[in-house]
């Protein structure tokens, strides 16, 4: 009852407005009071205008328009409304004398034209003004409700960045008082802003200038308002931010944003991601969509950071049903538990299995068939494989043995095996395993009805096991950070940019590719380590030290990515290159296998020396690193064409 007396009055309202604006624009026109004649004409056409006009604005849903929350689209609607409704007065302005009948009632709509256009731009300001009056009344009263009860506090922040997030940022900032933000302008390098306000808070100036304007208006934080900054962008304001001794924060990136993860007013602080952040990865969502809308997919490895992430995106791209298989209890446990509570349209199967045990693993394609296989299941830490190496055989190569040829059997349609950059003339015992793996999955491709591809990129930031969460417990721990070689570098990735790279060249992939991420450019592992310890509010070298170690076996001082050879060529996606060269025939790489397997599985442990050596006959480019030694590496990240010929399948 309440709703309907409130949405009557808000009718009345606006015919109240339009009746007002009638006779003002009349006034208007005749400098005062026309005659009595005409007021008697004015009278009888009175209703007919108001009429019109409502209806204009009723075609164009006006009244439906919440008036708290009116803005520029809204007003648009508005003088569209009005404008039909007075282009149907002015036809009957300039028709009537054209019609054939004739009488004396229709010279009563032969309305002076002042009358009508001046009609039009008063009841614009009328119907307008009185939506914006309420939203400046409960913006105000909003404003009123969330003051902070010291307004002292607040803390003077610049925001950095003009754009369309920073004028949300602004606007929200300034109706929630009590987030204990006081912004004091704007930065950008747009030459056509400066010195303009924006919400009511000026740009004062350009990025470089980020420093002279802390100091002069004694600013003590830092807002990134830009949801798309590049990482290079982010490490400049960063440094800036550091020598003017303020805080540093940031709103999120687009990908967060997108995935409804936050919004765009969420507030926080800088992470070495950011750092690191380049352009967002363009996802053919309509190619990913249409291969797994409404599909069965099965992702081993479901509880990694890698596997997990894949799950997300999978269930986002519309599966129908999604097969869990993971060896870790609690892991499986965390993921089901997440995707149950934010996918529920989605089923899910949870199924504990380990790779390497084929009856599991076939029980689990009998049982649910699956449409596509994403093999997420590795070991992946290069010098925890180099202390066990049949384990690593046993689950790298045997593992995706089991499961590929589990899908051959059951006519999956794709299966995407997840490898690494470090497959690349491999050093470790890991690298060589995954290259063994690839060397598989692509000669059972050419023998089967499956499309066998391998996705392959290197370092994903924040993965378990990774170096980011390493850095962060030495820095927690009051240090030293430790870094193996002061020339380390290392391509990264984040977990969301890779997993959804691995969805887009599973749908391109026609079998037997091996598909390389472009990572943008490596990265000094020393920097990373450098940049974590500021943005955790320290010093390098004076509150924690870092310290070089030496490489550690199977280690390199740079990875490889086969980007820069002539065998890599470039693919619809600017971000995904493929490599293909004819794979090796099937029953040779069978029978290398079978000579591994008595090796791997034996009940005497194997020497790593003679698994090495195993490893290097069916690798012919597999060089194991001697502990305390740098790896063979080219004198750039950029590797050989050479090289890249043996490395690229």
């Amino acid at each position: 009852m309440n709703r309907l007396v409130r949405t009557t009055s808000l009718k009345l309202l606006d015919l109240l407005v339009l009746s007002l604006t009638f006779w003002i624009a009349v006034l208007l026109r005749f400098d005062g009071l026309p005659s009595l004649e005409f007021i008697k004409r004015l009278t009888f056409f009175w209703p007919y205008v108001i009429c019109l006009q409502y209806a204009g604005l009723m075609l164009f849903k006006v009244p439906r328009f919440s008036w708290r929350y009116v803005g520029l689209r809204e007003v648009v609607r508005i003088l569209g409304g009005l404008a039909i409704g007075t282009a149907l007065l002015l036809l009957l302005r300039y028709g009537v004398p054209f019609l054939p009948i004739k009488s004396g009632y229709l010279s009563y709509v032969q309305m002076p034209t002042g009358v009508l256009l001046i009609d039009l731009a008063v009841a614009f300001l009328g119907i307008t003004g009185v939506r914006a009056l309420r939203r400046l009344w409960g913006e105000r009263h909003e404003r009123e409700l969330h003051r902070p009860e010291r307004p002292e506090l607040c803390v003077p922040t610049l925001l950095v960045g003009a754009g369309q997030a920073g004028v949300m940022v602004a606007k929200e900032l300034r109706a929630r008082a009590d987030l204990g933000v006081a912004p004091v302008g704007f930065l950008d390098d747009d030459p056509n802003k400066l010195g303009t306000s924006i919400n009511g808070i000026e740009v004062l100036g350009r990025l470089a200038d980020l420093e002279e304007v802390c100091a002069r208006l004694g600013v003590r934080q830092v807002l990134i308002t830009i949801a798309t900054a590049p990482g290079n962008v982010v490490r400049s304001i960063s440094e800036a931010s550091e020598r003017a001794g303020v805080r540093l924060k940031i709103i999120p990136g687009l990908s967060e944003i997108v995935l409804d993860k936050v919004s765009v007013t969420h507030i926080r602080d800088v992470t070495i991601e950011d750092l690191l952040r380049r352009a967002p990865v363009a996802l053919d969502e309509a190619l990913v969509h249409a291969e797994l809308k409404g599909a069965t997919v099965l992702v081993t490895g479901a509880g990694g950071s890698i596997g997990s992430e894949l799950c997300r995106q999978i269930c986002l791209a519309g599966a129908e049903r999604l097969i869990l298989v993971e060896q870790a209890e609690n892991a499986l446990f965390e993921i089901h538990r997440g995707l149950l509570a934010r996918f529920p349209e989605v089923a899910l199967w949870p199924c504990i299995a380990d790779v390497c045990d084929a009856r599991r693993i076939e029980a689990i394609f009998a049982r649910f068939e699956p449409d596509h296989v994403f093999h997420a299941a590795a070991h992946k830490h290069v010098p925890m494989m180099e202390l066990n190496p049949c384990e690593a055989v046993k689950n790298n190569v045997f593992g995706t043995k089991t499961v590929a040829d589990a899908a051959r059997r059951h006519r999956v349609r794709r299966f995407v095996m997840i490898s690494t950059d470090k497959a690349v003339n491999p050093t470790s015992v890991m690298g060589a395993t995954k290259r063994v793996a690839e060397l598989y999955v692509q000669a059972l491709s050419a023998v089967s009805e499956t499309r066998f591809v391998a996705v392959r990129f290197g370092n994903v930031l924040g993965s378990a096991g990774s170096v980011l969460p390493l850095f962060k417990a030495q820095i927690a721990a009051g240090g030293p950070v430790t870094v193996t070689h002061p020339e380390m570098r290392r391509y990264f990735m984040t977990i969301p940019e890779a997993s959804q790279l691995v969805l887009q060249a599973g749908a391109m992939g026609e079998g037997s590719e091996i598909f390389v991420l472009d990572m943008g450019e490596p990265v000094f592992v020393k920097d990373l380590a450098r940049d974590l310890i500021c943005l955790s509010g320290l010093m390098p070298d004076r509150d924690i030290q870092i310290v070089f170690t030496g490489l550690r076996p199977g280690e390199k001082l740079f990875e490889e990515l086969s980007l820069a050879s002539e065998n890599a060529t470039r693919t619809r996606h600017p971000k995904i290159f493929i490599g293909r060269l004819d794979p090796r025939p099937l029953a040779d790489v069978e029978r290398a296998l079978d000579e591994l397997l008595p090796i791997a599985f034996s009940a005497e442990e194997p020497t790593p020396e003679r698994m090495r050596a195993a490893l290097g006959e069916i690798v012919p480019e597999y060089m194991p690193v001697v502990p305390g030694e740098a790896a063979p590496a080219s004198d750039s990240p950029k590797v050989e064409v050479e090289s890249m010929i043996r490395a690229v399948g």
